[in-house]
């Protein structure tokens, strides 16, 4: 299928981007000790060495609240990393496929968000990685997804499951919408995407609209554990409160996909029973 440079290859979903490709690809796997994408020189080097066909551009700063207090390094890890690998990429002749995210809109619609809706983004982080976005080319893709959680890395489903396991009662809010993505099926997604040279912006989610406080109680339930120790609340009542506003509706509407007949990924209730038993 030819050669692909994997930024992030550390991370929950890069992890799970250089398995899904280790069929077929082959695979230049970057991981933040490897490549830091914020410094131009050796993003070039990495690139001109390896020739990559196409390169999956993973690696980001994705502490949502950290690039609030700090959005210079959320710039430069988001916005001027991606400029430095498009940059890379446009001297060998590379294809790049970058990982975007659901916080680039405000959450104000009353209906999930389609690939043409006016991004309009209300933290720091979502400013940063939408700008991230206008640094591809037109031949490029770019994927944006929300909720991931996978078997590497800290997430939300790992937090609860040990707090859960741990008896800690758990106060998740019930005022914020989205769809959990599992970062095993988006991968295989990503790997479809770009075998197909597949351009432009698409949105990729497991199925199943649903709230973090119903998240997590779907989580403790598959785990077998207590559901009364989780207690909805509203967004106001968090305490302390977060420093970065989050969109009371990041529902994405995987409409490129289903518009161009390209099956969607399971309802997320199906993976979620896989990876609560994995992790068990």
């Amino acid at each position: 299928m030819g050669r692909v440079l994997i930024t992030g290859a550390g991370g929950q979903l890069g992890t799970e981007l250089v398995e899904a490709f280790g069929d077929g690809w082959e695979v230049v796997a970057c991981d933040r000790a490897i490549l830091d994408v914020a410094d131009r020189e050796p993003v070039l080097a990495a690139l001109c060495s390896t020739g990559p066909d196409v390169v999956v551009h993973a690696a980001a700063w994705t502490d949502v609240d950290g690039c609030e207090i700090d959005p210079d390094r959320a710039f430069r890890v988001n916005a001027l990393g991606t400029r430095h690998v498009v940059e890379g990429a446009r001297l060998v002749g590379a294809r790049v496929c970058y990982l975007s995210t659901d916080y680039v809109f405000g959450g104000d619609l009353d209906r999930p968000y389609v690939e043409w809706d006016r991004p309009d983004p209300r933290s720091v982080y979502g400013r940063s990685k939408l700008a991230g976005e206008a640094e591809l080319h037109p031949g490029d893709t770019i994927v944006r997804t929300s909720w991931v959680c996978g078997r590497t890395g800290p997430n939300f489903l790992k937090t609860v499951l040990r707090r859960a396991a741990a008896g800690q009662p758990l106060r998740v809010v019930d005022d914020q919408h989205g769809c959990p993505t599992f970062a095993d099926d988006l991968a295989g997604m990503v790997r479809h995407l770009v075998g197909g040279r597949r351009r432009g912006v698409f949105h990729v989610t497991n199925q199943g609209p649903t709230t973090w406080y119903r998240f997590a109680s779907d989580i403790v339930a598959a785990a077998g554990f207590d559901p009364a120790l989780v207690t909805p609340i509203r967004t106001p009542e968090l305490d302390p409160p977060r420093p970065a506003p989050r969109p009371a509706n990041s529902v994405l509407d995987n409409a490129a996909l289903r518009l161009s007949g390209i099956p969607l990924l399971a309802d997320h209730h199906e993976p979620l029973e896989r990876l609560v038993k994995e992790l068990r």
